[in-house]
């Protein structure tokens, strides 16, 4: 099968035109090969459709991939003897888009010729954009949001824009697709965009693959903010947002792709690998050893052969990815896997504590600035206050009934809870809650850790299994860090955000910056219980977190999660968007945009802490903003 599910047939036929109308009036994707090297793309109707033509006189390499984004376009050969079959097609197609809609903008595009290379040490010169309308047909509003938007397309390059009003707008050398009396009787508007080759190196002849796809998906973003104005303004349809006009239909080469990244993804758990089997063991020992002599750590086997899971991970084919959005989502997941997989090769190596930071990152000086500002300011509590604990079996009791809870939302929903021997604490892996037999859960924070553990990270696993890509249950990139923030921000909105809560997500932090800055077990353990008062157990277990697998920096994401999600609220974004999966607010612009081009949709389950009134009153709060103390002060004892 064609890795890009495009018909093996050539159009070869006016007949077959009325084939491909019928196709697309009954609501199927069309996509078929055309002659000469070209394809048509249309995954639904719309009031606009792209036109590339490959010119015969000269190389024009990176051109056509400009519009791969885009939900109608044809890609076609610029050759003489292809033009009256073309021609026919796209008549065809304007007369089911304008019977539907009621007009239709055709934007065709090519790209300047390739100019001079810059000299060293010259500053580059202005890209340069070209508009090519009629004065009296695309409205002017039009033409104003193209002009406005393709000012964001280059980063820090001066841009220039120029609009020629003219009829006939047409690639160089080759004929107007509608004349001006066809555009008149079939309510066609035709606009011409000239692009700066800004992805081709004229000096080696060669396209620049970074500078191709970035300039591809900002491209792809201006032309739909200017088919959004053109279709309030000509059009019947009035969507709500410019990304309504962005495809819907996953390729195969889309399916593919993230197939074989969620195998990848599914063969390897990183904090499996890099937590201790041994931590109650190891804590005796220590005690034993009055707390001066740094502990041995037991690991899991490694059961994953990197060489040959980086093999795997590299054969997956996400460049024959056409959609620019899912391509640097996968792009940036690749890259964070193949990270991973090194930390797991490197565990217990100096070199894991480096790759961590590229994972994790450490903390910044704002972030550690605000962990000190806690600990000083959350006084601990007295030690051995007797309060009431729930052990690993009533705990775990109390987890399969909040799971009953949401079975009622979706009774077939397969999660389950497993009491482990080889899990020092609390865990969700692979959608399922592992409860260390050891674990221990105040009475007070029962509920604020079931919604934490299974009201997010349980919730969002499954909801994300419900969308049609897999990276919304196996984790976006940087997931971590959003997901965490998200399941302490449902401690706060169910009430059990506690002061010493605050001062744990603190403590991990300073205890991740002293393994950074190359303090040794016994030096972190002394600098939470000495200085910051931590207890002797608590200490252990922060300072084993940090220092597991060679240094472990992942406990930055709670605190650091949780202020980028206050922020983010108080922006006024969509709590409702962090529960679709497993998301990541640093590619939260994707999500929106899959979400407004019904890619993706909510998942059969929500926390359920929103069902209380006080909840609710929290969350609205949020978007006033909310200092942290003020946060712990408002919604915890």
């Amino acid at each position: 099968m064609d890795p890009l599910n495009i018909d093996s047939d050539v159009l070869r036929t006016t007949d077959e035109i009325e084939q491909m109308v019928l196709k697309l009036k009954s609501g199927k994707v069309l996509r078929k090969r055309l002659p000469g090297g070209g394809r048509i793309h249309i995954d639904r109707p719309q009031p606009f459709i792209c036109v590339y033509r490959r010119p015969d006189t000269r190389s024009d390499m990176g051109t056509e991939q400009l519009l791969l984004g885009q939900a109608s376009y044809i890609l076609s050969s610029g050759s003489e003897e292809y033009q009256p079959l073309l021609k026919a097609l796209i008549t065809r197609l304007l007369d089911v888009i304008v019977e539907a809609y009621g007009a239709v903008l055709v934007l065709e595009l090519w790209s300047a010729p390739d100019g001079l290379p810059a000299e060293p040490n010259e500053r580059p010169a202005p890209v340069r954009f070209r508009i090519v309308a009629a004065r009296h047909g695309v409205p002017d509003a039009t033409i104003e949001s193209l002009e406005h938007s393709l000012l964001a397309t280059t980063r820090d390059r001066a841009t220039k824009i120029a609009i020629d009003y003219c009829s006939g707008a047409a690639s160089p050398g080759l004929p107007p697709l509608l004349s001006s009396e066809e555009e008149e009787q079939q309510s066609a508007y035709l606009v011409g965009l000239e692009v700066p080759p800004i992805y081709r190196d004229p000096e080696a002849g060669k396209v620049i693959p970074i500078e191709l796809r970035l300039f591809t998906g900002r491209l792809g973003r201006a032309l739909r903010q200017a088919f959004f104005t053109f279709v309030h303004a000509r059009a019947r349809y009035r969507p709500a947002h410019y990304q309504e006009l962005g495809r819907r239909a996953m390729t195969r080469a889309v399916s593919v792709a993230d197939e074989g990244l969620a195998q990848v993804g599914d063969s390897f758990d990183l904090l499996l690998h890099a937590t201790p089997v041994n931590t109650d063991a190891a804590y005796q020992r220590f005690v034993d050893a009055s707390c001066q002599a740094i502990p041995e750590f037991l690991y899991r086997p490694q059961t994953i052969d990197p060489g040959a899971l980086k093999l795997a991970l590299y054969k997956v084919p996400i460049e024959r990815i056409e959609d620019p959005a899912l391509y640097h989502l996968f792009a940036a997941q690749r890259d964070e896997f193949d990270r991973m997989i090194t930390m797991i090769a490197d565990r217990g190596t100096p070199q894991f504590l480096l790759e961590s930071q590229q994972v994790f990152g450490r903390p910044d000086e704002h972030l550690l600035g605000t962990a000190n500002r806690l600990l000083k300011t959350l006084q601990p509590e007295a030690q051995g206050d007797g309060g009431r604990v729930a052990d690993a079996k009533r705990f775990a009791g109390l987890a399969e009934r909040e799971l009953a809870r949401y079975r009622k939302d979706w009774p077939d929903l397969p999660a389950r809870v497993e009491m482990r021997t080889d899990v020092p604490g609390l865990m969700v892996s692979r959608g399922h809650f592992l409860v260390g037999h050891s674990a221990k859960v105040s009475e007070t924070r029962v509920d604020a850790t079931l919604h934490h553990e299974i009201g997010t990270h349980i919730l969002t696993y499954y909801n994300g299994l419900q969308q049609p890509l897999s990276q919304f249950h196996t984790g976006m990139p940087g997931y971590e860090q959003t997901q965490e923030g998200v399941a302490m921000l449902s401690e706060y909105l169910s009430g059990g955000l506690t002061r010493q809560r605050m001062r744990l997500l603190a403590g991990r932090v300073v205890a991740v910056d002293s393994v950074v800055e190359g303090a040794d077990f016994l030096e972190t353990f002394r600098l939470l219980h000495d200085a910051h008062g931590f207890g002797r157990r608590a200490a252990f277990t922060i300072a084993m977190r940090v220092h597991r697998g060679g240094g472990l920096t992942k406990d930055v994401v709670y605190l650091r999660g949780l202020i980028g999600i206050l922020d983010y609220l108080a922006k006024g974004h969509s709590f409702d968007d962090l529960l679709l999966g497993k998301v990541s607010l640093e590619h939260i612009d994707i999500v929106e945009e899959l979400r407004w081009r019904q890619v993706i949709s909510p998942g059969p389950l929500k926390p359920r802490y929103l069902e209380k009134p006080e909840a609710l009153e929290r969350l609205a709060a949020l978007r006033e903003g909310v200092d942290l103390l003020a946060l712990v002060d408002r919604g915890a004892p």
